[in-house]
């Protein structure tokens, strides 16, 4: 089969074709390349010029300086950096330093939290830093991975790391590990034939190889078929390339919170210049008043506020084993209501367990899970004395080895030699006294392995003992007598279907089923070099055993926590949907189980129908998990994805928080937005018991500021309008005090407010609602009203009735301060009252609000304060109108309420 590599034009170009719908002469003939002898040195120079390396395109960054002016892209920053020129423009320079350094502040935190995640691309790009072995102008060559080009013939065996895409033109046992990129639990076995039908998903692709998986067993000859951005990880790379990470709730709430409060500022000022001007008041006094409105109205405490609740939250959470990279995504745990979890390695362990012993006669069960040694195997049913001859075949017949608890070779294998060493055999030992003398390695083509030893039979003549293991069709097909309590017995055909019913039955139970049998040859007829498959007939049927990859066992736990929180889990994996959906009965996982092909072939309007009927999406590629979580998305929900694989990331990228796990891929940790480094599923539904802790703290911070900005805004409106105080109840001084001293302490305090009961039980937010809904908006409307009037009334007290402006303003700041105390509380609930004792339950409320009560007298009495916030010393009567205010507004609070309790009793 030699193809002239000059007798033909451009090659096709890489991922234009279904390389495994053909045969392997037509594969090297579209490529005109000679499987013997290769490329030659001066076509790969060509290829690699034409088409570039085998590399993915890095995603580059910008420039540090770029990157920090890009956090002043917010609405908060630039109405900060807004306010902060007009105050340079009429020299209020404190003020302007002040707002400066806050903009400062917020960029330089969000660049550090920007720089904390490295890019999953260039994850990628990381993972391509390896060699090939080639055959170039008729010699092997082990060149660069990345000079590989399309053509080429590679050279594969166990250990080695796929480099490119390929089509595989010759197998010897070879199996490829392709967990990370398909899901698939086992390794993959590869053939050369001949696939049929169009769009085979990768998983079902047995004649391919892909770029970075590891060769487990056996050995291959490639002709690479696509390379760099054209292969399957690399159109994973353009998948995150292309997929854009969703704006996290909380900073479309502060964005809109920010418009809205600014709008109203605007507002206010336009009428307090048409007003002011119409009094004819001096242009410098109304800029002034104007500066007092815009510092007033601007939630300078929030950004900081609310960086610090997300970051301490973040700490708590990496106690816990859950690292978050980006700090919004605390909160938007607390939405999430669907969570897509990968099966591989985050449901379940990624060890193959044997967990069942079937012979002819006899039943076993084995305890233990994984690799682990503890387990212990029971005699459900039977008679015979002991199992190890029913096993012995899936010991000696394997290449694999434990060494310290881990698997050296095939997991597959790796899982049985664990059963030998349940059932009490010596493997070392056993293998010693049945020295190899030929191996027939698995081939997809027969499915089974052989080995043949040197044995003595009962009688003690020497023999030529052959270990069967593979397919349980293939082995029974093979099958002429049954080892039955010690006795050899024929394989009639109630032992076959005896055999075909405990199959269909593991299988059904998500279990891989394998068959083991032995036989006995004369030594002088048996031809080590010769077809040892003609040897692998008549053979003695011994056992089969069923294996599954066990779930964790802390998972099912944390389901139905999850489910108790009205979260709803989803299995997705690149297993069989037999398997996915045995596996998550289990799991306690309800719904139906499809493939990823069904599920992509449906209309959205089907999806959309479908949706919450479904709970295991089976042989699924990474497009399927990302238009699952699209569709989820539509449907309304917040979702979060967990993996660990390549074939994960896009998914972990596109949901509203990507969770990968610690042992999995950088690819998945980059693309995720957390970690998990216990790889523990219950650590996420802490983390979002954690995430809707926070968030309701930040919501009941939020009402709070809210009130603080609308009563800002009301005021400077309402003395603007009634010519009260010049339309400057408030010097900017004052307002800052307001912002930084009162309100940053009760964010704080709420911000780290103890839990609210029965949160868990709630029902998540759904995606899109605004935290400012109507009733929040209807308090913090009225009780921004009702201080609005206290506020405004004592100013006008102050001046005519003790007649003076500034006694009137120190009244009515010491009151807004009182007031506040009452609204921190009142804002911890919307509908709970605050004359219980579980109000004082929180330690820092109690000495926030008994520090802030204190400065509430201080501001007025003490030298200095007076000096700094420019206020007027008053007596204790004048005081107790202050303090008559703030028990008026909790009064009037307190019966909104009631109201509210009665109309909604079911709202907490």
């Amino acid at each position: 089969m030699t193809v002239r590599a000059d007798s033909v034009g451009e090659p096709p170009r890489a991922g234009e074709n279904d390389w495994y719908a053909r045969s392997p002469a037509e594969v090297v003939a579209a490529f005109g390349v000679d499987p013997a002898a290769g490329l030659s040195a001066g076509r790969a120079e060509e290829l690699l010029a034409a088409h570039g390396p085998n590399a993915l395109p890095e995603e580059k960054r910008p420039a540090v300086w770029r990157r920090f002016l890009q956090q002043y892209r917010s609405y908060m920053q630039i109405v900060l950096v807004a306010a902060a020129v007009v105050s340079l423009a009429i020299a209020e320079w404190t003020t302007a330093i002040l707002l400066i350094a806050l903009t400062l502040l917020n960029a330089v935190v969000g660049l550090r939290q920007e720089g904390k995640a490295e890019s999953a691309m260039n994850a990628l790009q990381s993972m391509m830093k390896a060699t090939a072995r080639v055959r170039r102008d008729g010699l092997e060559a082990e060149i660069p991975a990345e000079e590989l080009v399309v053509g080429d013939i590679v050279l594969i065996a166990a250990g080695d790391q796929v480099a490119a895409d390929g089509r595989v033109i010759e197998a010897s046992a070879l199996q490829i590990d392709e967990s990370a990129l398909t899901g698939e639990s086992v390794p993959a076995a590869k053939d050369t034939g001949v696939l049929t039908g169009p769009g085979t998903a990768p998983g079902d692709r047995t004649n391919m190889a892909f770029m970075n998986t590891p060769v487990t067993h056996g050995s291959g000859v490639l002709v690479v078929t696509a390379t760099g951005a054209a292969t399957e990880v690399g159109k994973i790379s353009g998948m995150l390339s292309a997929t854009e990470k969703e704006v996290p709730p909380l900073t479309r709430e502060l964005d809109a919170l920010t418009l809205w409060i600014t709008g109203a500022a605007a507002l206010t000022m336009i009428v307090m210049f048409v007003l002011g001007r119409h009094r004819d008041q001096a242009w410098d006094a109304l800029f002034v008043s104007a500066v007092s409105l815009a510092i007033a109205a601007i939630p300078e405490a929030l950004p900081t506020v609310t960086q610090a609740i997300l970051s301490v939250g973040s700490l708590n959470l990496a106690k816990r084993n859950a690292i978050v990279k980006e700090l919004p995504s605390v909160e938007t745990l607390a939405f999430a209501s669907a969570i897509n979890s990968d099966k591989t390695g985050t449901l379940t362990m990624n060890q193959m367990t044997a967990v069942e012993v079937v012979s002819p006669t006899d039943r076993y069960t084995v305890s233990g899970t994984g690799y682990g040694l503890d387990g212990k195997i029971h005699h459900a049913a039977g008679s015979s004395a002991g199992i190890e001859d029913a096993i012995l075949p899936y010991v000696v017949a394997s290449d694999a080895k434990l060494v310290d608890g881990e698997v050296v070779g095939d997991p597959t294998e790796g899982a049985l030699l664990v059963l030998g060493h349940k059932a009490g055999l010596d493997i070392d030992a056993t293998r010693a006294g049945l020295p190899r003398i030929a191996t027939l390695p698995f081939d997809p083509d027969y499915k089974l392995m052989a080995t043949f030893h040197s044995a003595a039979d009962a009688s003690g003549r020497q023999v030529v003992r052959c270990y069967v293991k593979g397919a349980v069709p293939a082995v029974v097909a093979r099958a002429a007598t049954a080892l039955a309590a010690g006795e050899t017995v024929p394989w009639d055909a109630e032992l076959a279907e005896r055999a075909t019913a405990q199959t269909e039955r593991m299988g059904g139970e998500g279990r891989r089923v394998m068959a083991a049998a032995t036989r006995d040859l004369d030594p002088a007829g048996f031809d080590p070099d010769g077809d040892l498959l003609a040897y692998v007939t008549d053979l003695r049927m011994t056992s089969l055993v069923g294996m599954v990859d066990p779930p964790r066992e802390d998972a099912k736990t944390a389901i139905a926590g999850a489910q108790a929180g009205h979260i709803r889990v989803r299995m997705v994996t690149g297993d069989d949907v037999t398997t996915g959906a045995a596996i998550a009965r289990q799991l306690g996982i309800p719904g139906e189980a499809i493939l990823g092909a069904d599920f992509a072939a449906m209309s959205e309007e089907e999806r959309l129908a479908r949706i919450d009927g479904i709970g295991v999406v089976g042989r699924v590629a990474p497009e399927h998990k990302v238009l699952l979580a699209d569709t989820l998305k539509k449907n309304g929900d917040v979702v979060a994805m967990t993996g660990d694989g390549v074939n994960d990331a896009p998914a972990i990228k596109a949901a509203d928080i990507g969770i990968a796990m610690g042992s999995g891929t950088d690819v998945a940790k980059n693309a995720g937005r957390m970690i998990l480094s216990d790889d523990k599923f219950a650590t996420i539904v802490y983390a979002v018991e954690q995430g809707r802790r926070i968030y309701d703290n930040l919501t009941k911070y939020i009402r709070f500021v809210l009130l603080l900005l609308v009563t800002f805004v009301l005021t400077f409106l309402g003395a603007t309008v009634f010519n009260i105080a010049a339309g400057e109840p408030f010097t900017p001084p004052q307002v800052l005090w307001i912002h930084f001293v009162v309100n940053a302490s009760f964010g704080f305090a709420l911000g780290f407010d103890r839990e609210s009961p029965g949160l868990m039980r709630r029902r998540p937010r759904p995606r899109g609602e605004s935290v400012l809904t109507r009733p929040v908006l209807v308090t913090v409307g009225l009780a921004g009203l009702a201080i609005t009037v206290i506020l405004l009334g004592l100013i006008k007290l102050g001046q005519h009735h003790f007649g003076s402006t500034g006694i009137g303003q120190s009244m009515a700041f010491t009151a807004f301060a009182l007031c506040l105390i009452v609204a921190a509380f009142e804002c911890r609930s919307e509908t709970d009252s605050v004359l219980t004792p579980s109000t004082f339950d929180s330690r820092q409320m109690n000495w926030v609000a008994l520090v802030q009560l204190v400065l509430a007298v201080l501001v007025t009495q003490m030298d200095g304060f007076r000096r700094i916030l420019g206020t007027t010393q008053i007596k204790a009567r004048q005081f107790g109108w202050a303090l008559l205010a703030a028990v008026a507004l909790l009064a009037l609070w307190e019966l909104a309420k009631l109201l509210a309790r009665r109309a909604r009793p079911s709202i907490a």
